[in-house]
């Protein structure tokens, strides 16, 4: 082969492979609209890890609200918790949540939110998308009701406008009893108490 055939034949195979390469690239996690976010704590030998798809507001100001207002997040709708593929909790041991009961594993974190309470589910169905279903849309938000293994409830707070988080954001914050577990975004704020199981 002549040295200008094999540059041509290897710009060629460059330019086939560009748009691969562009493709793989747009999909990358962390060009998604709402990137991954990763949250953990460690209570004593318990670890605690949140992984969660986190939205910004863009401009969106009926975040959580009522179906007729049009809200993006209706109460009493079923939450991904997030955006992209549900939330996921991993608990290294055994634990309290809201003072009932959590073995070690990883669930799906689901939340139903109200204007004073939300609902806080721990789900034992995991790789689900954004409608708490599989990819193959066999499961419903609904159909997944049996499948909680914990469910709490607990207060949302309402955020000073000056404090207003533009990002959903899941952080750790250490409490005398072990952590909160703080759901934040735009001017709602939910905690959820963890604490080790092992004492």
């Amino acid at each position: 082969m002549t040295c200008q055939r094999r540059i041509f034949v290897i710009a060629l195979a460059a330019a086939l492979a560009a748009p691969l390469v562009a493709v793989a690239q747009d999909l990358h996690p962390s060009r998604r609209p709402s990137p991954l976010g990763w949250s953990r704590i460690a209570l004593g030998d318990t670890y605690v890890s949140v992984i969660y798809g986190r939205p910004y507001k863009r401009g969106r100001d009926n975040i959580f609200g009522t179906k007729a207002n049009g809200a993006i997040v209706p109460f009493g709708d079923r939450w991904r918790t997030g955006a992209n593929e549900a939330t996921e909790i991993t608990v290294t041991g055994n634990v309290l949540v809201g003072g009932k009961p959590l073995r070690a594993g990883t669930y799906s974190l689901f939340t139903t939110p109200g204007p004073e309470t939300w609902t806080v589910h721990f789900n034992s169905r995991l790789g689900l998308d954004g409608l708490g279903t599989f990819a193959d849309n066999k499961f419903t938000p609904v159909e997944l009701g049996p499948t909680d293994v914990l469910v709490v409830t607990t207060k949302a707070i309402e955020v000073p406008e000056d404090k207003e988080v533009d990002q959903f954001t899941i952080d750790f914050e250490r409490t005398a009893t072990g952590a909160d577990m703080v759901l934040r975004w735009i001017r709602t704020e939910v905690r959820v108490p963890i604490a080790s199981a092992a004492r």
